[in-house]
């Protein structure tokens, strides 16, 4: 099984969790996740099974969005609804104070996410050396933050919101900021991650509903194509007498393929409309970065397969 599984995950459960799933559900042993949800978060996570790991680098995850609840009253170590009370007030901010705060926190931002965050020093996440005690110095990280837009009041001194922005960015922090902003300790008392790249809940499933394809013999035709993800990438068409150089990985002359690929350019390569894998101009050749040939072909090879972790 190879390609795409856009995973509702719920609340309570890691991303390594649900890999871990979805690997007993498919049978297949490569399988992880473009972008780690907290465990107490729910929302789209993509799945990459089989040969689609490989297409990691070239996935978009700039573009997220997650609907966040902000609690104002206290601040917590972990900035989050699980954590220690590290400060509390009673002096709750009026709507156009968080209004303004939250005009603040747009654009190219530096924060300071919790010492329980993902971030790893010297290969170890932050949150493991919190949970051992240890003092923990989080560095600023700049951070794009698309927008954010204040949808209501929520009981007990909450804020409901939507919040674009960019790879790496702690929606905690966002909370735990617009907090120090209006004057009131705030943290973050719910989220759900409603997009990540071209992935978005309206083509999402549950772990329930993957399992009930796979008891009725379904869940590989649910699997999104390998190239599904990544139409933003320029594509080329291969003329058929180049199939024999497609076959073997050979770099392939750039005056021979069909569309426009610029110096350093990396594209989509298709050979009789069928996905065959990335490569990049290097002059007058086009040389191939990752193949993968269809299923009916030949194996190959690709620079790499990764999971990502993005916080939240």
């Amino acid at each position: 099984m190879n390609g795409f599984l856009n995973i509702l995950k719920p609340p309570g459960m890691t991303s390594a969790a649900v890999v871990a799933v979805v690997k007993r559900l498919t049978g297949e042993k490569r399988v992880g996740h473009a972008g780690t949800l907290d465990p107490e978060a729910a929302g789209v996570l993509p799945i990459m099974i089989g040969r689609a790991a490989r297409l990691f680098d070239y996935l978009v995850d700039k573009e997220k969005a997650y609907v966040a609840e902000a609690a104002f009253g206290c601040a917590t170590d972990t900035q989050d609804a699980t954590g220690v009370v590290v400060e509390a007030s009673d002096q709750y901010p009026a709507w156009e104070t968080v209004c303004a705060a939250a005009k603040q926190l747009e654009g190219d931002i530096l924060q300071r996410p919790s010492m329980f965050s993902a971030i790893k020093q010297d290969g170890v996440a932050m949150y493991e050396r919190a949970r051992r005690g240890e003092t923990v110095e989080v560095p600023l990280r700049q951070v794009h933050v698309e927008s954010i837009t204040l949808h209501a009041e929520t009981p007990n001194h909450g804020v409901l919101m939507t919040v674009r922005c960019g790879r790496g960015t702690y929606i905690r922090s966002i909370c735990d900021d617009l907090g120090k902003l209006c004057g009131c300790p705030a943290h973050m008392r719910f989220l759900l991650r409603s997009q990540s790249g071209v992935f978005t809940l309206d083509t999402a499933m549950t772990l329930e509903e993957a399992a009930a394809h796979r008891d009725a013999g379904t869940l590989a035709a649910q699997l999104l194509p390998l190239d599904w993800p990544i139409q933003h990438i320029r594509r080329v068409d291969v003329p058929g007498f180049l199939r024999k150089q497609v076959v073997n990985g050979v770099a392939l002359p750039i005056g021979k393929v069909r569309g426009d690929v610029p110096e350093g350019g990396v594209v989509r390569v298709y050979l009789n409309q069928e996905f065959w894998g990335m490569a990049a101009r290097q002059g007058d050749r086009l040389v191939w970065k990752c193949q993968l040939p269809p299923e009916t072909s030949a194996p190959s090879s690709c620079v790499k397969e990764a999971v990502h972790e993005d916080p939240a």
